[in-house]
């Protein structure tokens, strides 16, 4: 120790002082972006306000306009485009000149606990905590500003093109949402959003400050309360410490803080979490989460060596069986006094109507949407909710069960499958009872069954030849199997035998027909329908929905033909097999053509929704308005009212009155902006 003394010695001793007078005022203010040899404290600050709470500081500094390097074009250029033309107090720039910069603050750290400002003075140094350390960026406020009053010009010129008819809105509909209680996870993301932070930051009135430049006078006396300003009072005490305790207060031991789990969306489930929690817990966090799973998919996602039984009291506390697979409870996933997410309705009618589809999957594989809708009597977004759950769409076949019956299960827990059937039991008939229903209202509806005869190979071979013969003989002529009701005989085939040749499967899949079956996409058994053309039930749908909608994309055709197809009655196969193809034929054949229009730009858009068709001849006179605003949209995406007002003038004569330019715009554009578009094609 003592050569160590030796090695080190004292060379001076400091006494060091606590100055509080600015304690609660003092800032360290940091310029990040700029070099210490350019300072700001020859520059002349125009204005400066705080945010206390939030340690929030702006400044505004004036910019030498008269500087060799200051660009004079483009400071007018900036102050123009923030500005405008008009002289305003309100304005950013008085003298038409981008002649100030504002610096706003950033916290550089908010702890600033063992920062503190030092001054030397006659063998005393004299510490000021910091009460906040800001790094200060230009601020570039003035471009929003600009973008805004860009903004602002557009909207105003393209509004003064339309005309007031086109500022009268149509009547549309309103659906009010009740917004259900929200849950004290739901709060502390709410409170932690950048949207809050952001409506907290902007409530804190701005305290305006008055800057006094470093050689100021009232710089000067400031600057005297970083002196300790008791030097001889009784709060000069001398620091008794040894040297470890000065060590442990000048450097404390870094306690180990507390991890604080970070708070996941409400959809994503850590496994290592679920661990943690009780067996009863772990299956009804999984089941709320996936809803709908097999009893094996269960037992893997549970840690291993968990006893089966366990798992299965626990399961039906949570979940019912629905063909051999677990669905969870309407009770688990609408908890009591809770409502629906879209319509507000409360959690006891939701359960109720949750449980009737549930049932009826216990019934049969396929759900129509409309049939439960009419019976539960609920807002769409919630059967279509229920639905989603447990169930995909299927086109012209209704919702089908999500997983394919677990028939492994069945046989394998007996007792668990007797017991869920008299849970379903009592749960059918409290819904008989609630909806007023039978179970034979739900029943499928049956087929009668085709004939079943027995053909052998030699005779399937010889009618095969024989309707190949007489197509050729008559090329117009069509097999048996594609005249209407041709399918009302269904073929049971034998095997055919060494001796017997097979047969030419190519001529028979091109002539439409093979072994007495319809080859998909040619032709179909119950509505006549080939590759011939369209069935006349398809092009009545066709010719109806563009007399209705005039215009309309690929896209949005289809989408129309499901919802015809969802309205059908239950069994109904009247447009079975339909091809994109075939649609498009039909469109074409119901006095429709296909328009080749331009897309607004940076529009990502599919290949349906670039196929645009239009009524182009339904025997009216006007079909010659709706032909001429056809053609002007083949060249532009989106034009002004008075460019189809003028070039129906100049098409049709001076007797083009405004009702005929309002009726062709609302029979075949959308209006968005100020600027009409041709349907299907205006930017969402």
């Amino acid at each position: 120790m003592a050569s160590g003394e030796d090695d080190d010695p004292v060379v001076q001793e400091i006494d060091v002082y606590l100055a509080k007078s600015l304690v609660d005022k003092l800032y360290l203010f940091q310029y990040p972006v700029r070099p210490s040899s350019m300072s700001y404290d020859d520059a002349t600050h125009l204005s400066a306000k705080i945010k206390p709470k939030q340690q929030k500081v702006e400044l505004e500094v004036a910019l030498d306009t008269m500087s060799p390097n200051y660009c004079r074009s483009k400071g007018e250029q900036i102050a123009l485009n923030v500005d405008g033309t008009s002289f305003e107090d309100s304005s950013t720039y008085s003298i038409k000149m981008m002649d100030k910069q504002t610096f706003s603050s950033i916290q550089a750290t908010t702890n600033t606990s063992r920062y503190a400002a030092a001054i030397f003075r006659k063998g005393e140094l004299h510490l000021t905590p910091l009460q906040g350390i800001l790094q200060m960026r230009p601020s570039f406020s003035y471009l929003d500003k600009a973008d805004n009053k860009h903004r602002e010009r557009e909207a105003a010129n393209e509004a003064g093109d339309s005309s007031q008819d086109e500022a009268e809105d149509d009547v549309k509909q309103i659906t009010v949402r009740f917004s259900r209680p929200e849950s004290e996870q739901a709060r502390q993301r709410r409170v932690q959003s950048y949207e809050f932070l952001q409506k907290k930051q902007a409530e804190e009135p701005w305290v305006l400050l008055h800057y006094h430049g470093l050689k100021d006078s009232r710089s000067e006396h400031e600057r005297q309360y970083l002196y300790c300003q008791s030097m001889a009072g009784s709060d000069n005490t001398e620091l008794v410490k040894t040297p470890g305790e000065y060590l442990s207060m000048l450097m404390p031991p870094v306690s180990e803080e507390k991890a604080v789990m970070p708070m996941g969306p409400s959809n994503v489930l850590s496994m290592a979490q679920l661990r943690t929690l009780p067996l009863g817990d772990q299956v009804k966090t999984l089941m709320k989460n996936v809803k709908v799973m097999p009893f094996a998919n269960l037992m893997g996602l549970l840690a291993s060596g968990t006893d089966c039984t366990a798992v299965l009291r626990c399961i039906q506390q949570v979940a019912m069986l629905v063909q051999g697979n677990w669905v969870v409870k309407s009770d688990v996933l609408y908890p009591k006094n809770s409502c629906s997410p879209h319509s507000g309705v409360p959690s006891e009618v939701l359960c109720r109507g949750r449980d009737l589809v549930m049932w009826r999957f216990t019934l049969d594989r396929f759900v129509l949407r409309k049939e439960v809708a009419a019976v539960i009597k609920l807002p769409p977004e919630d059967v279509k909710d229920f639905l989603e759950q447990m169930s995909a769409s299927r086109i012209n076949r209704g919702w089908e069960f999500l997983l394919p019956s677990d028939t492994d299960f069945i046989k394998k827990h007996p007792d668990v499958v007797q017991r869920q059937n008299m849970l379903w039991l009592g749960i059918q008939s409290k819904l008989e009872k609630v909806f007023n229903f039978k179970k034979e209202d739900f029943a499928a509806k049956k087929e009668p069954q085709p004939e079943l005869r027995h053909v052998s190979g030699e005779q399937r071979l010889k009618a095969a030849r024989e309707n190949a013969a007489s197509l050729r003989k008559e090329p117009g002529a069509r097999l048996p199997s594609q005249q209407r009701g041709g399918a009302g005989v269904q073929v049971k085939q034998e095997p055919l035998s060494d001796s017997e040749e097979p047969m030419d499967t190519c001529s028979a899949l091109t002539n439409g027909s093979l072994n007495g079956y319809d080859s998909p996409g040619l032709s179909d058994g119950h509505n006549g329908q080939s590759a011939a053309g369209p069935s006349h039930d398809l092009q009545d749908f066709v010719s109806a929905t563009f007399r209705k909608h005039f215009v309309l994309t690929l896209s949005e055709v289809k989408r129309l033909f499901n919802l015809h197809l969802a309205s059908l009655p239950p069994g109904h196969r009247l447009f079975s097999s339909i091809s994109d193809r075939l649609l498009q034929d039909t469109i074409l054949l119901s006095n429709c053509k296909q328009i080749f229009v331009p897309f607004p730009p940076q529009t990502v858009t599919t290949a349906d929704e670039q196929k645009v068709f239009a009524l182009w001849d339904s025997g009216e006179t006007f079909d010659k308005y709706r032909q001429v605003v056809y053609e002007v949209f083949m060249k532009n995406y989106r034009v002004r009212r008075t460019v189809v007002q003028t070039r129906l003038g100049q098409e049709l004569g001076a007797n083009v009155t405004k009702a005929d330019v309002d009726r062709v715009l609302k029979e075949c554009c959308v209006s968005c902006g100020g600027m009409w578009y041709l349907k299907g094609t205006a930017q969402s």
